[in-house]
Order: C-alpha cells, then sequence, then structure tokens
C-alpha cells in the first residue's frame, strides 16, 4: 500500500492537447486537426520559419557561444529588442526609464509570473478575464492560488453577432472595484479572434484608467495576426501612452515559429524609475525559484533577428507569408460554405482575426464533426484556421454544412 500516491487519481487531461493525441491515434487518412494552436502550411506541416534556419546556421559557425547560465532576468539584447518591439522605438515610457522587463518561459510563464508577483502584492485584486478567453488564463490565476470568487469575467463575445460584446465589457469594466487586474488581448483575441478596432480600444481604455483598473496584456500574435507589428501593437502603445501602470506579455512562439523554445518576455511600465527597479527585483525573486534562469536558444535567435536590418526583413516576409496565407484560408472556407449555401450567416469568419475563428458551432455540431467527419476542433466551436488548405478544405467545409443542417442541440 503507497504510503504517498495511492490516493491519488488522474487528473483530466489538458482539453487542447488531448485533441492532438486523440487525432495522432485516428486511422482515417482524411482526418483533419483544427484544434493545435501552431501554424502549419500548406501541406499541413510544422513551418520552421527561413530567417530562423538562417541564423541557426549562423549560430552554429560562431564558436564564441557557450551555454553558460544567462543572468536571471534573461539576455539582455532579447528583452531590450522585444520591448522596444512591442511599446515602439519613440515610446515615452522608455525614454523616462520607467520600463523594465524579464524574459521568461513563453507567454504561458510570462502571465505565471506576473500573476505571482500580484499574489505577493496586491492579493485582494480581483482578476478580470474574457469570457471566453484562452483556457490557460484563469488555471494561472488558480494555481497561484487566486480564489476562484476572485476570478472574474467580463463580457466579451457576441453570439449574435459573432462580433465583440462592446457595451457588456464596458459596464462589467464600470462595476468591477478599483484596482482590479483586467487581463486584455493585445491582438489575435485567443479564442474568438475578435478585436476591438480603435475607437473600441480608446472606450475600453478610458473606464480602465477612470476606474483605476490595472490592464494585463497578452500578446502572444503581434505581426502575425495582421502581417503588420505596429497594428498588432497599437492597443498596447495607445494605453501606454495614457500613463497607465501594466504588465505585458509576450510570446515568440507563434510569431518566431519557437514553440518549443519557451522564448518569451514581460514587461513592466510603471510610473518612475525607481517603481520599475523595485518591481524588477521582485520578479527576479520569484524567478529564481521557478524556474532560476531562462533558456538561450530561442532569445539569441529572437534578439539576432531584431537587431540586425537584413534579418529583421527577412522576419517581416516570413510573417507576412505565415498572415497572407490564414487570410487565404478564411477567404476560401467562406468561398465553400456559400457554394454550398450552408445555412446561416458565415462573414465573421473573415472579420476575425489571427489563428483562430469561433465558428459558432454548438458543443454536439463539433462533437459530430469529429465522430462522423475525423474533425478535430475544442468543444466551444474554435477552429485553427492554420490547420486548412487546399487538401482538406471542401472536406472541412461539406462537414460544417452537414452539421448545421442535420445536427440541433
Amino acid at each position: 500500500m503507497s504510503l504517498y500516491f495511492g490516493d491519488i487519481s488522474p487528473a483530466p487531461p489538458d482539453p487542447v492537447f488531448n485533441i492532438t493525441t486523440r487525432y495522432n491515434n485516428d486511422k482515417n487518412s482524411y482526418k483533419v486537426n483544427l484544434g493545435v494552436g501552431a501554424y502549419r502550411d500548406e501541406n499541413g506541416q510544422p513551418w520552421v520559419l527561413p530567417v530562423v534556419r538562417e541564423i541557426e546556421e549562423m549560430m552554429s559557425q560562431d564558436h564564441s557561444l557557450n551555454h553558460e547560465y544567462l543572468p536571471i532576468e534573461g539576455l539582455q539584447s532579447f528583452r531590450e529588442s522585444a520591448t522596444r518591439l512591442m511599446l515602439g522605438n519613440e515610446c515615452r515610457a522608455i525614454v523616462e526609464d520607467r520600463v523594465r522587463s524579464i524574459q521568461c518561459l513563453s507567454g504561458t510563464g510570462s502571465i505565471r509570473l506576473g500573476a505571482a508577483f500580484l499574489k505577493r502584492f496586491h492579493p485582494d485584486s480581483a482578476i478580470y478575464v474574457a469570457k471566453p478567453t484562452w483556457g490557460n488564463h484563469r488555471n494561472i490565476f488558480k494555481n497561484e492560488f487566486f480564489p476562484e470568487s476572485m476570478i472574474k469575467e467580463y463580457p466579451y463575445f457576441d453570439s449574435a453577432t459573432r462580433g465583440l460584446n462592446l457595451e457588456g465589457m464596458i459596464n462589467a469594466l464600470k462595476e468591477a472595484p478599483e484596482r482590479s487586474i483586467i487581463v486584455l488581448h493585445a491582438c489575435a483575441h485567443n479564442p474568438t479572434g475578435v478585436d476591438p478596432n480603435r475607437e473600441q480600444w480608446e472606450a475600453i481604455a478610458d473606464v480602465i484608467k477612470e476606474r483605476n483598473l490595472m490592464p494585463l496584456f497578452d500578446s502572444a500574435y503581434q505581426g502575425f495576426a495582421s502581417g503588420d507589428l505596429n497594428e498588432d501593437a497599437w492597443s498596447v502603445r495607445y494605453f501606454v501612452s495614457l500613463g497607465m501602470e501594466m504588465l505585458i506579455a509576450q510570446s515568440f512562439a507563434k510569431n518566431f515559429g519557437l514553440y518549443n523554445e519557451r522564448a518569451g518576455n514581460l514587461i513592466v511600465v510603471a510610473k518612475n524609475s525607481s517603481d520599475a527597479a523595485a518591481v524588477l527585483s521582485h520578479l527576479k525573486a520569484l524567478a529564481r525559484p521557478m524556474w532560476s534562469n531562462p533558456p538561450n536558444h530561442g532569445a539569441r535567435i529572437v534578439a539576432t533577428a531584431l537587431n540586425n536590418e537584413d534579418l529583421r526583413a527577412h522576419w517581416f516576409r516570413n510573417l507576412q507569408k505565415m498572415a497572407n496565407r490564414i487570410r487565404a484560408m478564411r477567404e476560401l472556407l467562406l468561398e465553400k460554405l456559400r457554394a454550398l449555401g450552408t445555412p446561416g450567416t458565415w462573414t465573421h469568419i473573415v472579420n476575425q482575426i489571427g489563428m483562430f475563428s469561433f465558428t459558432g458551432l454548438t458543443v454536439r455540431q463539433c462533437e459530430v464533426m469529429t465522430s462522423n467527419h475525423s474533425i478535430y476542433l475544442l468543444p466551444n466551436g474554435r477552429i485553427n484556421i492554420c490547420g486548412l488548405n487546399h487538401d482538406n478544405i471542401d472536406h472541412v467545409a461539406k462537414a460544417i454544412d452537414d452539421v448545421v443542417r442535420n445536427i440541433e442541440d
């Protein structure tokens, strides 16, 4: 009889990664994985960005490189270039020396470190996440021991229009207690693909500033969403221009294709230099027993690209290629559904942005998509547009048409 492990029941599998497991076990030749949150090329394969291959080749020839520990705060050239990419070279907060950053384990690690800081110094603050939001947001704060009652939701998605519920969001923010933390998606909202426009962002920012709330931006898709680095950073830069204090979690998994290298950056924007320095000191103290030192390889790739004019231009061309393919697949899926006469309005597929589309399919319809058609997607109807290509899009469109016509909740 085990003294320590015998009474432990297995934890439920992660819903996203379990989709990939089920997909891999499916023997059907026509199976399609629309669940995984990673870019796929026209052949349905992971794509190593050519600029990444070029930089790795350069690194392999540089015998001055080694595997020594990085400082706790990470690779300086990575942190500084990543921060400028997010905030802009002319950012007043950078000029005034009230910005600091710490390298983290991709976006998840960046938010987790931010959550640990908030739990230590603002344990009574409510955490507001979008309804719906990325499935890991709530888990991160729960695992930092924020009570379930303190993790709240603000309305975000309007199921009728399949667009933004701005009125519901604004009303919820107006009712949020002062010093609440508002988790916002900088661009390419996951899972809906619905982003506020600039006028809507301004209205959201006005309420957050007026109510003395603090934004925590999750930026996982800069440049990958629209193909424009500045456009995808506009919301964050606007909030910073208003003088707000905030945390910004950056990930380079998507826009550099460095999924397993875990290159992330947590940015602190404070009121003054001394406050920013104090926050960074505590972030370092929290990171030391958490992961001690961040990994070097992915961060060095990002820093090399961002600090070399030719490589940066090469990276931008790679970004545009990914963004353009996603847009093309959105347009083609809409065209296929219209040709089939699929009931309902499907223009939201092209109005949404980024990797994901919130299709509007019901839980039961999603189940039948998998059981009858071997198309794997999340139960909430989110699909990864990158999983579509010219070989499978007819199959996917016909499956959607089938379940919409024949399956009711």
